[in-house]
């Protein structure tokens, strides 16, 4: 069975997923880096110009558990942090040392 929502209840169910994995805030001087238990990064926020890093793990993650497009899931993963900061984001990226060797990004 297919069931259709909205993009608001995409945001909403995925910004849930993402503040059930209780990420730690680690605010630094010029970026802001939200770290799981064992310390590994996952995305980074830098505060001078609103670009937000988000490692490819957590955008795989996210897409495929809600069957989404990894762009999808950038962007709502983009959204959760803009919202849980309250600040604006002003692009989302995969960190360009962090790119996988068989990705097209």
């Amino acid at each position: 069975m297919k069931y259709i929502i909205t993009e608001l209840q995409l945001d909403k169910v995925i910004f849930k997923y993402l503040n059930l994995k209780r990420l730690n805030i680690v605010d630094e001087n010029n970026a802001i880096h939200f770290v799981n238990s064992e310390n590994n990064k996952y995305i980074i926020y830098v505060k001078k110009d609103g670009r937000c890093f988000i490692y490819h793990e957590l955008i795989t993650e996210v897409s495929n558990f809600f069957s989404i497009d990894e762009s999808i899931a950038e962007t709502i993963i983009g959204k959760w942090v803009g919202n849980t900061l309250q600040v604006e984001i002003t692009k989302t990226m995969i960190p360009p040392y962090h790119i996988p060797k068989n990705n097209s990004y």
